[in-house]
Parts: C-alpha cells; structure tokens; sequence
C-alpha cells in the first residue's frame, strides 16, 4: 500500500510542474500590440513574460504583460 501511495504522490508532483502552453501579452493603454506562446513551466513563462515588460518599459512607460 505504501508503494502504491508513492506512486501516486510522485505522480501528482510532476504533473504539477509539467510544461505547457503560457501566452504571455503585452498592452499599452489598454491595446494589446504583441502576444507570444511558449511552451514551459508557469513559474518560467512567468519570468519571460516580466522580462518582456522590463524590454518595453524602457520605450514605452504604459507597458503591461501578462500571462494569459
């Protein structure tokens, strides 16, 4: 019983960080100029996607992204 209970424990962890699709977009005054996908953890796409902002922020103040 308590190999199956790890089994089970094991998979729900790696289900939990699997890669996926994120869309991370970025709007200025509420108009959405540039979407991207990538496919990766949350916490990654996540990092891009505010990494993405930084770039645009430093051209244009009223930046925002966000996953999607």
């Amino acid at each position: 019983m308590k190999k199956v209970l790890f089994i089970a424990a094991v998979g729900v962890i790696s289900l939990a960080s699997c890669k996926k699709d994120y869309t991370c977009a970025c709007k200025e005054n509420g108009v959405t100029f540039g979407t991207y996908t990538v496919h990766t953890t949350k916490k990654k796409s996540k990092d891009m996607c505010a990494d993405n902002e930084a770039t645009w922020k430093s051209v244009a103040p009223d930046v925002t992204c966000e996953i999607q």
